[in-house]
Formats: structure tokens, sequence, C-alpha cells
């Protein structure tokens, strides 16, 4: 039984002149009937599902539509056309910055992260001493937000989404921020989260992270899906030929199109 279900989801942009031309010019130009809007498709058509479990890689060059893809199935945005079928507690780490106060210290940030994600100070006070030494900031607990290193946030939040008990987390690219030693240590907090039960998904740029811990696999180019299925090691290797310029699009369409 799927715990996420994606529908022939579709997100629309519309784009225009109104930030280059001003908030005047745009009412005479709307008036007059010679504003310009155009739309272009950040995702089309976008149709998978997941079961409980499921590790699921999503792959794709840099402006394919993975974060706006994420951010539907989190709930902060609506689809334009399709739907997102998701009736699980959801934690997204979409920006590591998001959802802390520079000017809060650690210990106060951690305790506010919880609460938005809908957790009680009760459990948090439990929790948190777990979080702070996963996150390895012991001696940063009283120190302002502001003052840590970009590995050292993405380490908090990792932390918290981590130990909060989701039923589906999605992390986007936050495994590939902090050094060696940590990215070991989140690969394996995200196994014991995905032998739990939770389903997970992972965009990453970094194949082999993908290669080894994701059951399912996603690639979308420019909004477009290109594929989804089980077949790991075989999509990625197509998808690194693809990168080397030895597989065409169009090639690997028409593969996975049979």
């Amino acid at each position: 039984m799927s715990v996420l279900d994606v529908r022939d989801v579709s997100i629309i942009y519309r784009v225009g002149d109104f930030k280059d031309i001003g908030l005047k010019d745009w009412v005479v130009k709307k008036l007059k009937k010679q504003y310009v809007a155009e739309s272009f498709y950040a995702d089309k058509h976008i149709t998978f599902s997941l079961e409980r479990g499921d590790m699921l890689g999503i792959i794709g060059s840099n402006g394919a539509g993975k974060s706006t893809l994420l951010k539907a199935i989190s709930g902060i945005m609506r689809p334009s056309e399709g739907e997102v079928i998701c009736n699980s507690n959801v934690v997204a780490l979409l920006e590591l910055g998001s959802g802390f106060d520079g000017e809060l210290t650690v210990k106060e940030n951690t305790f506010l992260r919880g609460a938005l994600l809908g957790y009680t100070r009760k459990f948090m006070l439990d929790k948190y001493q777990e979080i702070i030494e996963f996150a390895e900031l012991q001696e940063f607990e009283d120190r302002p937000f502001k003052h840590l290193s970009s590995g050292m946030k993405s380490r908090l939040a990792f932390s918290i989404a981590s130990f909060v008990q989701p039923e589906i987390l999605i992390l986007d690219e936050v495994m590939a921020v902090g050094d060696g030693g940590f990215r070991r240590k989140s690969e394996e907090k995200t196994r014991e989260i995905i032998a739990g039960g939770a389903t997970t998904i992972l965009v990453s740029h970094d194949l082999e992270q993908i290669r080894s811990m994701c059951s399912k696999i996603l690639w979308i180019h420019k909004g477009e899906q290109i594929t989804f299925g089980d077949q790991t090691q075989e999509i990625c290797d197509d998808y690194q030929a693809f990168l080397d310029g030895v597989l065409s699009l169009e090639a690997v369409k028409e593969k996975y199109s049979r």
C-alpha cells in the first residue's frame, strides 16, 4: 500500500516584465492589453508512488525541477495540475537555514524547529541531548545560531529531523554538506529511519550515495520525467553516460518508453 502518490503533477510558473517596468507602467500596459506574461513548466506530468520503507533518489541536472517537486510533496506549494496524496507525517529539509532564527542560541533553535514540526516541549526535552550530541554541537549550545558554519547548521537540521520520528523524510542535498565522518553517520542514521519503516526522498548529485542507499529512482530533466523505477544501478549508469555525452537523451527516452 502506497504512503505517497504523486499523480500527473505539473507546476507552472507565470513570468512577465512586471519587475522590469514597475507598477505604474505595468498598470498602463494591462489597461492597454500590452502586458506580456509567459508560462513555463518547472515540472511537467510527474507520476510515481512510494511504499512504506522505500528510499527514493531523485536525480537530474541543476534546473531540472527537483526542489520544486519536493516543495509540492511537502505541502509548501500547490501543484498547478495533478495531485499529491499523502496522509503521513512529512519532515522536509529543503533549505538548511529555514525555520531557524539567527539571533537565538543553538539550543533555543532546536526547540523552535521542533515546535514548527509539531512536537511537544516534553518530547524535545527527552530528545534534546541525543539531537545535540549527534550534531556534535555540545560546545555551541549557548552560541547564537548565526555564528555556526553552514556545515554545523546542516548537522543540526539533519539531527533534529532524524530524531523526531518522521513517517516521510525529505532531504534536499542535506547529506552533501559536512565532513566525511558526518556524511557516513547521517547515511547510517537514514538507514535506521528506513529500517524503522519511514519512507525517505533524497535529492543528491552524489550518484554513489544514490546507488548505495536508494531502492527507487526518479530522473527528471528540465521538468520532464525521464524514468522512474527500482532499477537504481542501471538508471544511474545511464544518467552518468548522459552526463558524459556518451548517451543521448533521445536514446534514454526510447529505452525507458518500451
